[in-house]
């Protein structure tokens, strides 16, 4: 079993059409988003800017041999790796990250990651690597045809589809997590699941006596999973893809088909309950069926069409989603609880948030497509960016637990700087907020723009020979106009062979109404549309909780001592560079002074200092006494005559050279 027990995030456009213009080349700057509404920009703008960082910088690494097993790798281009911790470019993670941002932002860096995972086999077919599971294989199909319809590199698809055929064939002979005759589907874990925390038991028993990973256990090898299926699937459909577009025989292209058709079929046949109104999590050997909540799986079925249309509306209607997201697998396990949530079980992995989102806005579900994007530009900006996994009832950042025995829980780390979980928010962004849906023929365009949120424009997005700025103006799904460069286009997309600059506008209407936090504002008129509040439909400055504040520089969420208030405090006030702020919202505009009053805990032998400022003007260094001995104890500071102006400053407490840090931070409040 690898080190980290995951999750994947994966879906595919299906599209045919006319053979398009040539990949251009790698993007020279990132685009950038904006909002008109201040608020919007903060979370969800600062969340993008991250989220590129993270891709981008943080984690490309240089061009390595020992990844160039397929021969295909251009050794003056980098790849992506998987994230903090994992310096390697998994084949999930590959397919994963290339498929969410990476063949948009940086179609050179994409290729190279792809074929990083690809090597060959003795007689020198060329093949997808298998990590520990055998879904990572047939993964790489979907991210591979979704290359090509990004960057229209014929040359790329005439190898991914040789990859595609040798991979297929080897899982379809394969004896162990090969093909089940009796129920015409695959077996094999999982395709989020590689860690036994995330099956009932059965497969699993109470102590999870067998293995910490998934494969060990001879019920899951045997078993047949929800989501491992709708992989297979999209791995047909896109083989077909391909063998179109390349004009193979037809015969070739009719058999993918037909496999997709059958697993289709099958997948239906023996997954769907009509009773939960959703699509069973297991189908075990002997016949016996798991009536659980899978997340990819369902995401996975609204996407790739594996749900009917009704079968869709029920999925929206019936999935459970926790307090911070759409959780993995759900309900806890008897072995598990809310206490201690299992690492694949009753948990948040932003991979799976990011897949649900899109399904969501596929379906037209607006307000649980923006509450979800939402939550997790939060659990980014309240954690100094994007980590591995989240408790689904806190959003404080938690590996989970696993059983080691009888008694033994063993809690798992969370893991920071994770590609996965950035690339998600992207693709909530590019997908979800403005509708990019690439084909053959061009870029669709069906945003999904929530009341509340402002006009919003993204803009430096290169998609192949093409610059585009794009803006979006209303609310809603209902596209009321669609220009190019100040002129009226018909339908709703750009054609492949687009070049030069150009800037699309967009009008939107049909906002769904509704009031997404619940504080009595409609989310039209909301300041804050997706977080309760007294002000303006903002959190009132006389408390604002400090797991809620923007945290950068390592400052994340914990609760591993007591007498906080609020879901968590803060820690990771520790180097240069690490900060929390604080948005003040105001009633009035008008300059002012205000007392500051933080609740704190330093347990250190001495006072600590921190840098205060407002709105990114530095205003002085505050003292931090000692509270106690113990981390569980907690004071309070009042820090006065500080200057206020505009309806919405930002208070910002920051560990600055000169500064000695280390303490821990609960909340503030201005009065």
């Amino acid at each position: 079993m690898r080190k980290r027990i995951r999750s994947a995030l994966f879906a595919t456009v299906i599209a045919c059409g006319v053979l398009a213009a040539p990949a251009a080349a790698a993007a020279a700057a990132p685009p950038s988003l904006e909002f008109a509404n201040p608020d919007s920009q903060a979370l969800f703008g600062t969340a993008y800017r991250e989220a590129l960082d993270n891709l981008l910088r943080t984690n490309t690494i240089g061009y390595d041999a020992k990844y160039d097993k397929s021969g295909l790798l251009d050794p003056a281009t980098g790849i992506v790796r998987a994230g903090g911790g994992y310096d390697q470019p998994w084949t999930r993670d590959a397919s994963i990250n290339s498929w969410n941002a990476t063949s948009l932002l940086s179609p050179s860096l994409a290729r190279n990651t792809l074929w990083a995972v690809v090597d060959k086999d003795a007689g020198g077919a060329l093949r997808v690597q298998q990590d520990d599971q055998q879904w990572d294989q047939v993964a790489w199909a979907t991210a591979a045809w979704h290359h090509y319809l990004v960057t229209g590199d014929t040359a790329f698809l005439e190898n991914a589809y040789r990859t595609t055929a040798n991979t297929l064939t080897i899982r379809e002979h394969a004896t162990t997590a090969g093909f089940n005759a009796k129920y015409r589907l695959f077996t094999g874990a999982s395709f989020f699941n590689d860690g036994i925390a995330g099956y009932p038991a059965p497969p699993a028993d109470a102590t999870e006596s067998v293995s910490t990973g998934s494969m060990p256990w001879p019920g899951v090898a045997s078993g047949m999973y929800l989501s491992t299926n709708e992989v297979y699937y999209a791995a047909y459909v896109n083989a077909a893809n391909m063998a179109q577009k390349l004009r193979r025989p037809g015969a070739e292209v009719a058999r993918y088909r037909a496999k997709a058709n059958a697993l289709k079929n099958a997948i239906n046949a023996h997954f769907w309950n009509a009773k939960t109104g959703l699509y069973d999590y297991q189908l075990l050997a002997d016949g016996s069926r798991g009536a659980y909540q899978e997340g990819t799986g369902l995401a996975f079925a609204l996407l790739f069409g594996v749900a009917n249309p009704a079968q869709a509306r029920s999925i929206v209607a019936n999935a459970r989603e926790m307090t911070w997201g759409m959780p993995d697998t759900f309900p806890n396990w008897a072995r598990y609880s809310d206490a201690q949530p299992g690492r694949h079980n009753a948990i948040v992995w932003p991979l799976v948030q990011g897949l649900w989102a899109k399904a969501l806005a596929g379906q037209g579900n607006q307000s649980a497509f923006a509450s979800e994007v939402a939550r997790l530009a939060k659990l980014a900006g309240g954690n100094s960016g994007y980590w591995e996994i989240y408790n689904g009832s806190t959003g404080v950042v938690d590996g989970g637990y696993q059983r080691l025995g009888d008694t033994v829980k063993f809690h798992w780390g969370s893991e920071p700087d994770q590609t996965w979980s950035a690339t998600a928010f992207l693709d909530m962004v590019h997908t979800g907020l403005f509708g990019l849906t690439f084909t053959d023929r061009g870029l669709v365009f069906s945003p999904d723009l929530p009341a509340g949120w402002g006009d919003v424009t993204l803009r430096n997005l290169h998609y192949r020979d093409a610059t585009l700025t794009i803006a979006l103006r209303g609310a809603g799904t209902k596209i009321g106009s669609f220009t190019i460069d100040g002129r009226r286009a018909p339908g709703n997309a750009v054609p492949a062979t687009l070049t030069g600059e150009h800037t699309i506008a967009i009008t939107l209407t049909g906002a769904a109404p509704g009031d997404r936090d619940g504080d009595g504002v409609a989310d039209a008129a909301d300041r804050c549309a997706d977080t309760a509040g007294t002000v303006g439909g903002c959190p009132a400055p006389s408390h604002l909780e400090a797991e809620d504040a923007l945290n950068t520089g390592g400052v994340k969420t914990n609760v591993n001592h007591t007498g906080y208030s609020g879901r968590a405090f803060l820690d990771g006030l520790w180097a240069e560079g690490a900060a929390s702020s604080f948005t003040l919202h105001r009633v009035s505009g008008d300059p002012a002074t205000a007392a500051l009053t933080v609740r704190y805990a330093n347990a250190n032998s001495d006072p600590r200092t921190m840098t205060l400022s407002v709105d990114g003007q530095r205003l002085r260094q505050v003292n931090f006494p000692k509270v106690s001995d113990s981390w569980d104890a907690w004071g309070t500071v009042t820090f006065g005559d500080v200057p206020l102006s505009g309806r919405d400053p930002v208070v910002t407490l920051s560990y600055e050279a000169g500064d000695t840090g280390s303490i821990n931070l609960d909340w503030l409040a201005a009065g």
